[in-house]
């Protein structure tokens, strides 16, 4: 049994990590802003502030963890652009204060510092990016996340922290907030069936190309990677396959039980956008065997379900 201490555990992949890791038999402790997440069976939790140093030394030094998943920060591209400089600050900083808190009170604990695919930019059409691609960001949260896999590899390298980096690509399912993209379009379904509002999806642009997965496979991949990662390595975590956001509109539209028109809103467009970006899994599925295994159609079930019992559907 690991001890192992998850920043963050109550957002959206939060709760998911803590049960897969729970099954495998770690004991598990939770830290974040506000509550403990719900359903979700924890050794121990402690609100704190990820910008405040005696509050992240208070978490280490009672848990001792053997492991650090860490998952706190702001995690939206689109709310990045309204606020790069609160973006920076807890992105970069708060993982830097991270690293010299586990650095001084659990020198030898595993740390997987949670990126985002956001780092590459724009790719070409039809090709699967892999980790030695160069990191080209085009929004403040994409290079907040770049900056803070610098941090946190650079600290490795001179003080032997033991780091691990997983760039998750696009993924969703259950709890997931409706300011993302696919529980933002179920919610406006869901809300429509029921009635509550007019039979119209409001949609950004859909003419770009995701590689999306599954939340509960993207935690099973992070609990892969804390038991058989390489230290120092970058880990790409995605199905490796992309699929278009008009099709993934147009699947859930077939899923409604009512009619369901689709209009595009301006409010809804990013000031700047990566048309396709799609990952290449080899080197996770070589180092731990994790693959991809809930089909995207299940997925998109399961959100618009959740979705439907929320608004008593």
């Amino acid at each position: 049994m690991s001890r192992i201490l998850i920043t963050g555990a109550n957002g959206f992949v939060g709760p998911h990590i803590a049960r897969a890791l729970d099954v495998a038999g770690d004991e598990v402790h939770g830290i974040g802003l506000g509550a403990p997440p719900a359903g979700v069976e924890l050794a121990g939790w402690q609100g704190f502030d990820l910008l405040e140093v005696a509050s992240l030394e208070d978490a280490v030094s009672q848990v001792r963890p053997d492991a650090v998943v860490h998952l706190a920060g702001q995690s939206s591209a689109a709310a990045s652009f309204a606020d790069p400089g609160g973006t920076f600050r807890v992105n970069v900083e708060g993982t830097r204060l991270l690293l010299d808190v586990v650095g001084r009170l659990a020198p030898r604990a595993r740390i997987l510092m949670v990126s985002s695919s956001e780092v590459y930019g724009p790719q070409p059409e039809n090709t699967r990016v892999r980790e030695e691609a160069p990191c080209r960001p085009v929004s403040p949260y994409a290079s907040s996340k770049a900056e803070a896999e610098r941090v946190s590899l650079d600290r490795a390298r001179e003080t032997g922290l033991d780091v691990v980096v997983a760039r998750a690509f696009g993924h969703a399912g259950p709890g997931q907030a409706p300011r993302f993209v696919l529980p933002s379009f179920a919610q406006q379904i869901a809300a429509i069936e029921s009635g509550s509002a007019e039979p119209c999806l409001r949609v950004g642009n859909l003419e770009v190309t995701r590689d999306l997965s599954d939340v509960r496979d993207v935690a099973r991949a992070y609990a892969a990677l804390l038991r058989r990662g390489r230290s120092g390595a970058v880990y790409n975590v995605c199905r490796g396959a992309g699929v278009r956001l008009a099709e993934v509109v147009a699947s859930l539209v077939a899923q409604a039980r009512v009619p369901v028109r689709v209009e595009t809103d301006p409010a809804r467009l990013r000031p700047a956008d990566v048309p396709w970006l799609v990952g290449d899994p080899a080197l996770i599925a070589r180092d731990t065997g994790w693959s991809v295994e809930i089909p995207l159609e299940a997925t998109l079930r399961d959100v618009l379900e959740e979705w439907r019992a929320r608004a008593g559907g």
